[in-house]
């Protein structure tokens, strides 16, 4: 893995921030995470993704990755306890391997999804090819998997209380087809010291438009 620089990132003053009590009372909390699981309409990323010759998950990714691009709480992190913002969001994924286990894969973002995908195709193609578990140490994260053999209502993660981390962790399902339309189930964890119900609506709104029209300029 390339250890890509996170870009131009700042602390957040506490002093003037308007989430500065949020902050200070979900970031003690023994689980700060809070999630949504629902279901959205993929139809257009789907067709997007074949007929461009595009990993369908990776598609998938670079949607998610534009949408959280447009809410500002999503470029928000927690770095030694002090709130951060990352101008870019990158994507960290599983990545499944040919023996059954997974390994760990980091895309770098840019807004050309023509761009992305192939790149992050190469890295997919590393981490299969490798036994170890290489972490990205950099927080300006979404964590993503995918369970594309269930059609999942709900989900949770494992967690290390012990290490402080704030990324949110994105999973996609298995698609099904309906009427001509596909559709898939997201999970969507956050962190309540950086991101509340309505900033995840927000989220929500941006992806579902993203994977109606995949390939707009961002």
């Amino acid at each position: 893995m390339s250890i890509a620089d996170p870009g131009p990132h700042h602390k957040i003053d506490l002093a003037t921030w308007e989430r500065t009590e949020l902050f200070r009372l979900f970031s003690g909390f023994t689980e700060p995470y809070h999630g949504i699981c629902l279901r959205l309409d993929c139809t257009e990323a789907f067709a997007f993704a074949k007929a461009n010759q595009l990993s369908v998950f990776l598609t998938f990714v670079h949607c998610a990755l534009t949408a959280a691009h447009r809410v500002e709480n999503f470029h928000h992190r927690i770095v030694d306890g002090e709130p951060w913002r990352y101008e870019r969001i990158d994507s960290g994924c599983a990545v499944g391997r040919p023996n059954g286990t997974i390994g760990f894969a980091h895309y770098q973002f840019s807004e050309n999804i023509l761009e992305f995908a192939p790149r992050a195709s190469a890295e997919v193609e590393r981490v299969k090819n490798r036994t170890d578990l290489e972490r990205y140490p950099h927080t300006n994260v979404i964590r993503f998997s995918t369970l594309p053999w269930l059609d999942f209502t709900s989900l949770s993660h494992a967690r290390n209380f012990a290490v402080e981390d704030a990324a949110p962790r994105i999973t996609f399902g298995k698609m099904t087809e309906a009427e001509g339309r596909r559709t898939m189930p997201v999970s969507i964890h956050v962190h309540h010291a950086l991101v509340d119900g309505l900033h995840l609506a927000h989220f929500v709104d941006e992806l579902q438009k993203r994977l109606a029209d995949p390939g707009a300029a961002v």
